[in-house]
């Protein structure tokens, strides 16, 4: 091997070295998720349109979210529309619920999980239907919102100064989620 290859070839192993120490040069990071843009990806998934036990046509619109530092979760407010297909008559209320937060299987986003429904206010109901609309409530919660996602990461999110990273935590402030990623390995 002449000089000049064996130039080129050591300098290419220095600059992938030095590429690949850097990783651990730059160690894990954190990125804030504002609550303005967890609210535009969760509008991004309403109306949701469902039936549940075959009695009840359910709409879930103008979703509210907040953050819940002190617990790790979520909350959600949404408008709800109930009619049972049977009866011409439908109610007009609110469902609360909230969410804990979880990294998705593939490391792409944050998805809610264990989604529990914390009140709901149907106008015109009175408190035994009010309660049976919440079980009823909570099949639909469970069955529509465990497991969407809150966010999802461009690859860019995941890529800076050429590394790679992957997410690896999660914390939920009052303003903010604040997500922990590491370079992947």
């Amino acid at each position: 091997m002449d000089r000049s290859n064996f130039l080129r070839v050591a300098a290419a192993l220095a600059a992938g070295s030095m590429l690949a120490s850097c990783a651990s040069l730059l160690g894990p990071r954190q990125v804030e998720l504002p609550l303005h843009k967890l609210q535009a990806s969760i509008e991004r998934r309403f109306p949701l349109n469902n039936r549940v036990l075959e009695l009840f046509e359910i709409q879930l619109t103008r979703p509210q979210l907040a953050l819940i530092p002190e617990t790790n979760r979520i909350a959600l407010t949404m408008d709800a529309s109930v009619a049972p297909p049977f009866l011409r008559k439908s109610w007009t209320g609110t469902i609360a619920m909230s969410g804990g937060l979880r990294l998705d299987a593939m490391g792409s986003g944050v998805v809610m999980v264990d989604p529990r429904v914390d009140r709901v206010a149907i106008d015109g109901m009175d408190d035994l239907r009010q309660r049976q609309m919440a079980k009823v409530a909570s099949l639909l919660v469970d069955q529509a919102l465990r497991d969407v996602p809150v966010y999802t990461f461009r690859p860019e999110d995941l890529r800076r100064a050429g590394v790679q990273y992957v997410p690896r935590g999660i914390a939920v402030t009052r303003n903010a989620l604040v997500v922990t990623l590491e370079p992947a390995r």
